[in-house]
């Protein structure tokens, strides 16, 4: 499948058209963001490891039933993916206290909830993407209420199979980031991308952080926690072509 003319720029990837309407080609760069795009630099390697790494935690998903966007990874950052049209939604699933919830509530990071929660903000970075509750996304058009209970329902089960996966690799799942889209026939699927740039990964053993948070706030060692990350997970699934 060749790559056609780039339809969308991101903070952290390309997509380009195919000869098949149906399908995309996403393709990842080393470019970091943070903080709606305030923090801007780049993260040597970044672009293949998130690839690669997302692409195997999608078949890991696939595999355990969730439905993804994921068709083949073409290389090392390129991937063939379903076209979808994205529901303006970031979906933040939360098991122990960090980042923006911690500031926000006043709760020192780190402490555990007795059950994992969602918040969900408005994916505009115009308006610095907002929380809102589900009445909003129901005034706002942004998704039916069937749609909002399918998202919260995957969002709950990716939860619990991400969180069983990374304790196989000795890392504490804190938080993560998921968007999800709509095929031509409306049905909802996971898709965007599953990497350290969207999850909060602490070593289990020693809590040391192994994602974007050493981006964020400048606490070295970047590259190397995305690939002691990508070591870890190549450990247990099959991950590149």
């Amino acid at each position: 499948m060749e790559k056609g003319n780039q339809i969308y720029e991101g903070k952290a990837k390309k997509v380009y058209a195919t000869q098949d309407p149906e399908l995309l080609i996403v393709s990842y760069k080393d470019d970091a963001t943070a903080f709606n795009g305030q923090k801007r630099g780049a993260i040597e390697g970044k672009g293949s490891i998130n690839n690669r790494l997302s692409n195997a935690l999608m078949r890991y998903l696939e595999n355990n039933g969730i439905p993804t966007h994921f068709v083949e990874e073409l290389n090392d950052r390129d991937t063939l993916v379903k076209r979808v049209r994205i529901v303006p939604l970031e979906v933040v699933t939360r098991n122990i206290a960090a980042g923006s919830f911690a500031k926000n509530y006043g709760i020192a990071e780190g402490l555990v909830f007795s059950e994992p929660t969602i918040e969900f903000s408005y994916k505009n970075d115009a308006l610095g993407d907002p929380l809102l509750n589900e009445y909003h996304i129901l005034a706002l058009h942004l998704a039916s209420r069937e749609e909002i209970d399918e998202i919260k329902r995957l969002a709950f089960r990716i939860n619990e199979l991400l969180k069983a996966f990374w304790l196989t690799c000795g890392v504490t799942l804190v938080d993560f980031k998921l968007e999800f889209g709509r095929l031509s026939d409306g049905t909802v699927i996971l898709a965007d991308e599953i990497s350290p740039d969207t999850c909060r990964l602490w070593d289990s053993a020693t809590g040391k952080k192994l994602d974007k948070d050493r981006f964020r706030w400048d606490l070295g060692g970047v590259e190397d926690a995305y690939k002691e990350i990508m070591s870890r997970v190549s450990q247990k699934l099959e991950v590149g072509r």
